[in-house]
């Protein structure tokens, strides 16, 4: 396993990691193709290619992939947190808000930079055993074609001790 982290770059094994996960326990991850493009321990970028299985009738990304990027972005700092502290944590999105402001005609990027909350999150659910839950926010955008967003998503985490 050593030999294989010292050949493979860290984003590829984590979107390696995401795919396995989609393959095995949600099959519409895999159907996105969701590729970590960077993460540290406070923030995620995702990305989803637009291609035509994931387009709608305009042309644009498919709002329920828009979900998934959502998703991807703060799952993985969850997933990340619950690693590192070693912990058998289950998690769950409770509650999900979109606001959708233009079409994503192009790759998105989801950004979430609420990792070291998240990990507060997990350090709560570990030392509580109750369930516990905090909304975390998502920024997507299209870079092709600027810097302002195409949607931000509210998504409620909630961890509970396994």
């Amino acid at each position: 396993m050593r030999l294989l982290e010292k050949l493979l770059p860290e984003n590829f094994r984590k979107t390696l990691y995401l795919r396995y996960f989609g393959l095995t326990k949600i099959p519409l991850l895999l159907y996105a193709r969701p590729a970590v493009v960077e993460q540290s321990d406070n923030h995620t970028v995702i990305r989803i290619p637009l291609r035509r299985r994931n387009r709608n009738h305009q042309g644009s990304m498919y709002f329920p992939i828009l979900a998934v990027g959502a998703d991807c972005a703060v799952g993985m700092l969850a997933v990340t947190s619950i690693i590192t502290h070693g912990e058998k944590i289950s998690f769950i999105f409770r509650d999900f808000h979109a606001d959708f402001y233009r079409r994503a005609t192009d790759d998105v990027l989801f950004t979430c930079d609420q990792g070291a909350e998240i990990d507060k999150l997990v350090t709560q659910a570990i030392n509580s055993g109750e369930r516990v839950e905090k909304t975390f926010q998502v920024v997507a955008i299209v870079p092709a074609e600027s810097d302002e967003p195409v949607a931000k998503f509210s998504l409620t985490l909630s961890l509970k001790r396994a």
